[in-house]
């Protein structure tokens, strides 16, 4: 399998790559992934003046359905199926923790952080299933778990401090 360069003549190729590489973020050479969620924030603040907490979960769900075939045509394309620069799983899977995040400034930097956290140390059953799913959809899942422990993790913040 030949293994592609990332770089913008890859990633102008093709909307898939263009996207799943997070508008240029995911060619970030060093921690992709966070430069990824950073680029979630201002998104999410945008479509969250337009959008109602149901039509977001509306748009996360098919945004995610969309992020399968987007890595997994980016990945195919790339020869490697979980590129680090492939950031699209970072924006929806940060999307989906903001959802359930108070609008606050401090907030939502304790949201990025546990995201950032969960989806870097991939606890037990994430890593299992980082290790075991592949493709466009592997690449999606593991973030959509790190985003619901960074989501229980968040609630039970916002309990103890009452």
């Amino acid at each position: 399998m030949i293994i592609l360069p990332a770089n913008w003549q890859f990633i102008t190729r093709h909307p898939a790559h263009f996207l799943a590489f997070g508008f240029g973020a995911g060619l970030a050479p060093k921690a992709p992934g966070t430069w990824g969620t950073l680029v979630a924030l201002p998104l999410y603040y945008g479509l969250m003046l337009w959008l109602s907490q149901p039509q977001m979960l509306v748009l996360i769900a098919l945004t995610f359905v969309m992020g399968i075939v987007i890595c997994d045509v980016t990945g195919r394309n790339l020869g490697v199926a979980d590129h680090g620069g492939i950031v699209w799983d970072e924006i929806v899977a940060m999307w989906l923790v903001l959802v359930f995040t108070p609008v606050q400034p401090v907030w939502w930097v304790v949201a990025f952080g546990l995201f950032r956290l969960f989806d870097i140390w991939k606890p037990f059953p994430i890593s299992w299933f980082d290790a075991h799913v592949k493709n466009g959809f592997g690449v999606m899942l593991d973030d959509l778990l790190a985003a619901l422990f960074a989501i229980a993790s968040l609630y039970l913040m916002l309990w103890v401090l009452g």
